[in-house]
């Protein structure tokens, strides 16, 4: 559906259930409301995965942390959407990876004590991969591993991801379904059972029956358009990334204990290595959020604690946690979802993990009073038949790999514009595996109107270098 019958779509009925934010948890709300048989409308300021849902730390886990913080719940949870995600929702876009957690003498832990957290956190994630594992070993999984005053490191398993494209995967689950979706579609006022929206120079009238704000860091924001006495009900934490040269030949990632509380994580992705994250409480405006010098030099300093020989940045991002309002350091507040209901009947969802956003899209849709919800996973575009593609193109083993990550099973359609143009067998940008049949089918099957839609969200074309828009 083009954006001109998109927006007549939306000004010309009313839906069951109105989403506010493109984020993972609007697309995830949007995917489980079709699914059970809703008319969705999906809405987003920007772009789908515009904001954070493409800018966390691209893991899909436990969290180990938690385990020190008390959330056992949480923990369990979370292994268990991991091990949907893996094997049912999206086995192309989750894969499985080894951490490793190493010891030093200096470190705020213990061995016997990591042990033991180790193979509680194991337990609930139902993995046999656990346990200490001697420097030897360890350097050969991880070659840049600094080994001066490493005693032991403990290893465990987790997954990662592509969060952008996650989230686009299931807002084309709803769309398949019928949902409407509307990237750059700011909603501008809420009430009398649906909003104003502002969209490609337009004003209408959205009508729906229920109404879920899911604007991620902009959350009390779309709370003042329902209400405008409404008060701040959330903080939020900013967390930065850096990406540099290196990982190719490591077999397992790298969780950095810092203190009792923080970690952060040195992560091989998408052919580089992910260095972050930072935790520090941001009180601006959502859209001003910005990677300071200080921010990078934190990270890349963290990462040394463990790393030897990090190369320069290559790309750097930051994203915003939204987190319950309270005392104390964002670094220490618990990672619950936070679910309330305004005067009109909108409900809003906070906070939450990129891990469980099925379970918080099922919550929200309970909140709404839905009913007769399914628990059962179901599988995502791209998803199934991955072991059944049939290849038109002769295409390296890197490039292959790539789109089978990216696309999964529909690899084949977005190759199929090139029968006519082989050009598009080229690749969008040198130095990445990207081609520009991508850009095509970004353009023409996932809403991408400019070029950093395409080269940030649905490719890895920015990683190519500094140049690309980040």
């Amino acid at each position: 559906m083009d954006r001109v019958a998109a927006l007549d779509r939306l000004a010309s009925r009313q839906f069951d259930l109105l989403v506010v934010g493109g984020g993972i948890v609007g697309a995830g709300i949007a995917e489980a409301a079709s699914a059970h048989g809703l008319d969705v409308a999906l809405l987003d300021k920007g772009d789908f995965a515009g904001a954070t849902s493409s800018a966390s730390s691209k893991l899909i886990h436990g969290g180990l942390r938690y385990l020190r913080l008390g959330d056992v719940g949480l923990v369990r949870e979370a292994h268990r959407e991991r091990r949907v995600l893996m094997h049912v929702v999206a086995p192309h876009l989750v894969r499985r990876l080894p951490f490793l957690f190493p010891l030093y003498e200096d470190g705020p832990y213990r061995p016997w004590f990591v042990q033991s957290g180790i193979l509680v956190y194991s337990t609930l994630a139902r993995a046999r991969l656990n346990g200490l594992v001697p420097v030897e070993r360890a350097t050969k999984m991880v070659p840049q591993l600094r080994a001066g005053g490493l005693r032991s490191c403990a290893l465990y398993a987790d997954a990662w991801t592509n969060d952008g494209r996650l989230t686009l995967a299931n807002i084309r689950a709803a769309a398949d379904r019928g949902a409407t979706v509307l990237n750059y579609a700011e909603v501008v006022a809420l009430g009398g059972g649906g909003a104003e929206v502002a969209a490609d120079g337009r004003t209408i009238t959205v009508q729906a029956r229920s109404v879920v704000n899911a604007a991620g860091p902009w959350v009390d924001r779309v709370r003042r358009l329902e209400d405008s006495r409404a008060r701040p009900a959330m903080r939020l934490s900013k967390g930065v990334h850096v990406v540099v040269e290196g990982g190719e030949h490591w077999n397992a990632a790298l969780t950095i204990p810092h203190d009792k509380v923080r970690v952060s994580f040195a992560v091989p992705w998408e052919g580089m290595l992910l260095l972050g994250t930072t935790d520090t409480e941001y009180d601006g405006e959502p859209e001003a959020a910005r990677v300071s010098d200080d921010d990078v030099q934190q990270v890349l300093d963290e990462a040394a604690l463990a790393i030897d020989g990090l190369g320069p940045p290559r790309a750097t991002f930051c994203g915003l946690r939204v987190l319950p309002g309270g005392e104390g350091t964002t670094a220490a507040a618990k990672r619950e979802t936070v679910f309330s209901t305004g005067p009109s009947g909108m409900v809003s969802v906070a906070g939450g993990k990129l891990t469980t956003y099925r379970r918080i899209a099922l919550d929200a849709l309970t909140e709404l009073g839905v009913r007769g919800l399914s628990k059962q996973p179901r599988p995502l575009p791209g998803a199934e038949g991955l072991d059944r593609i049939g290849w038109q193109y002769e295409l390296d083993v890197p490039t292959r790999a790539h789109l089978l990550h990216l696309y999964g099973s529909l690899a084949p359609e977005v190759l199929a514009p090139a029968a006519d143009d082989p050009s598009l067998l080229e690749p969008l940008v040198p130095g990445r595996p990207d081609l520009r049949a991508q850009e095509l089918y970004a353009r023409t099957h996932e809403w991408a109107r400019t070029d950093e839609d395409v080269l940030r969200r649905r490719t890895t074309a920015w990683l190519a270098g500094s140049g690309i828009p980040v």
